[in-house]
C-alpha cells in the first residue's frame, strides 16, 4: 500500500501529514506539491500577466521542490515510513494532477486537506478535495481543519 498525500504548505495539508502519520504510518508514502507552470497561469489569468511574468517559471517549480521537501520532512517527523516527495508540473488541474500522480504509483489512498492554499479561488470553483474526491477510483481521505 502507498499512502499520496497531497501538500501545498497550507495549516490544512499539514493535518493531512500529521492525520497520516498517525494512523497510516507503517506504509511508504509519497508527498506531491503540484505547481503551475507559467503558460498554464497565463492561459487561466490572462489580465495577470505582467505581474506573472515577473515571477519566473523556474522560482516556481524551485518553491515547489522545496515544498514537497517540507511536505516529506513534515511527514517524516509524524512517523511516516519510506518517505518520497515530488514537485509536479499542473498543466490542466490540479485536482487532476493529483489523481493522475495516485494512478500513476497505484496509491492505496489519497490524502488531502480540505482546504489549501487557494483560499477564494476555491470557494468560487470548488475545492481541490472535493474533485478528488468525486474523480480518484481510490479511497480519498480528507482531513478537516484543526479545530481552533
Amino acid at each position: 500500500m502507498t499512502i499520496l498525500v497531497a501538500y501545498d504548505g497550507s495549516a490544512d495539508s499539514r493535518a493531512a501529514i500529521e492525520f497520516a502519520g498517525r494512523h497510516l504510518a507503517a506504509e511508504p508514502a509519497v508527498i506531491v506539491t503540484v505547481w503551475e507552470p507559467l503558460l498554464v497561469q497565463l492561459r487561466r489569468y490572462p489580465l495577470a500577466a505582467p505581474a506573472l511574468v515577473a515571477g519566473a517559471e523556474g522560482e516556481a517549480q524551485e518553491l515547489a521542490e522545496q515544498s514537497a521537501k517540507e511536505g516529506a520532512e513534515l511527514a517524516v517527523a509524524a512517523g511516516l515510513k519510506d518517505v518520497t516527495h515530488r514537485a509536479v508540473a499542473d498543466n490542466e488541474s490540479i485536482w487532476k494532477t493529483i489523481v493522475d500522480v495516485a494512478d500513476e504509483i497505484d496509491a492505496s489512498v489519497i490524502v488531502t486537506g480540505s482546504r489549501g492554499l487557494a483560499g477564494v479561488r476555491s470557494v468560487l470553483l470548488g475545492s481541490v478535495s472535493n474533485h478528488v474526491l468525486h474523480h480518484a477510483h481510490r479511497p480519498t481521505l480528507i482531513v478537516p481543519p484543526a479545530k481552533a
